[in-house]
């Protein structure tokens, strides 16, 4: 998908913003946590809206990997 990379050796290959180290499992973890997106931007100042859309869209396609995800690291 474009907009999302990943990156051997990088946030352990999980599906990351592109150009950047901000995995996509990371911003819809403070989704469910209720965060508004101008709370995940005010976090990540130098990221746009454009960036959040592509990672939401990037979990409606491969929900179940980031559902994983984030409970592999809520337990880690």
């Amino acid at each position: 998908m474009s907009g999302i990379e990943r990156t051997p050796g990088v946030c352990g290959g999980d599906a990351c913003i592109a150009g950047t180290r901000i995995p996509v499992w990371v911003l819809e973890g403070f989704r469910r946590l209720g965060w508004t997106e101008a709370q995940i931007l005010a976090s990540y100042p130098t990221r746009g809206a454009s960036e959040l859309a592509t990672g939401g869209a990037f979990v409606v396609a491969h929900g179940p990997e980031i559902d994983e995800a984030i409970r592999i690291n809520e337990t880690a």
